[in-house]
This record gives structure tokens, C-alpha cells and sequence, in this order.
């Protein structure tokens, strides 16, 4: 249990980084013009475009909140092994957290930057997209393997 464990807390923010800097998607547009934006890039051309408001919206909701909830299991985790007695304490903040870190938040933020784009686009799904996806589902996950984790002993 404690590879596993091991292996979802190194897995999921490296997931998350690249779900950051890979593209998400590609907008076609006229199947002449193809964009291929990363989260990273749509928030900072929300920002250059005015919108911040959205731009820091999303940012925290899809950027912040997700890394705060990794570095949270993370301290949850070394917690556990460093005095099993005490362990739990993040777990009061994880779930109040998990509520605003949710990954529709971000697929919401694509649709309004699809939407802003220019004329007639399809979007076609890409591997950050999917780096993404798998950082929230480990994410997801990780509480309750590291719950099982303390009621084992892990030898």
C-alpha cells in the first residue's frame, strides 16, 4: 500500500504540471487556422484580452485550488508517517477544498474561451487535457487510499 501511495502523490502533481503547459485542445477554425492553447495560455490571453476578472477565476479554480489540494494530501501524507496519532488534521479543509477545485471548472473556461475565439471553430481534445483529467481522478483517489493507510500498518 505505501507504493501506491507513494506512486499517486508523485503521479498526480506531475500530471497536473503538464495538464498545465500541454496544449488542451485544438480550435480549427475555417479547417484553415488551428490554435492549440495550453491553460496556461488561455488564462494569459484572457488577461491580455481584458477579462480579468475570468482570467484570475480561473487560474485559482483550475490552477491554485489544485495545487493547494495536492501540496494538502501531500502534508497529509508525510503527517501519517511522521505521527500516526495526529493524522487527519487536513482532512477537515481537503473536502471544502475538492468542492472548488473540480475539474468542470475548467472545461467551463474552455468553452468560454472557444466561444470567444473567432468564426465558425471545432475543437478536438488534447494530452493536456488528459493530463489534466488524470491529476483530478488521482486527486480524487488519494484520500481514501491514504484513509486505508492509516488503518494499516504498513510494514
Amino acid at each position: 500500500m505505501i507504493w501506491l501511495r507513494a506512486t499517486l502523490l508523485v503521479a498526480a502533481p506531475f500530471c497536473l504540471a503538464l495538464g498545465f503547459t500541454l496544449p488542451l485542445l485544438r480550435l480549427e477554425t475555417f479547417y484553415v487556422v488551428s490554435r492549440t492553447p495550453s491553460l496556461v495560455e488561455i488564462v494569459g490571453s484572457l488577461w491580455s484580452g481584458g477579462d480579468y476578472v475570468l482570467a484570475s477565476l480561473v487560474a485559482v479554480l483550475s490552477m491554485v485550488l489544485p495545487t493547494l489540494k495536492l501540496m494538502l494530501l501531500a502534508a497529509e501524507a508525510i503527517g501519517q508517517r511522521a505521527s500516526p496519532d495526529k493524522s487527519g488534521h487536513w482532512q477537515r479543509l481537503l473536502p471544502h477544498l475538492a468542492r472548488w477545485s473540480m475539474m468542470d471548472v475548467m472545461l467551463v473556461a474552455i468553452v468560454i474561451f472557444a466561444a470567444k475565439s473567432s468564426g465558425l471553430a471545432s475543437a478536438f481534445t488534447q494530452p493536456g487535457l488528459w493530463f489534466f483529467a488524470v491529476s483530478a481522478m488521482i486527486a480524487g483517489v488519494l484520500p481514501a487510499v491514504l484513509k486505508s493507510g492509516m488503518n494499516k500498518a504498513d510494514v
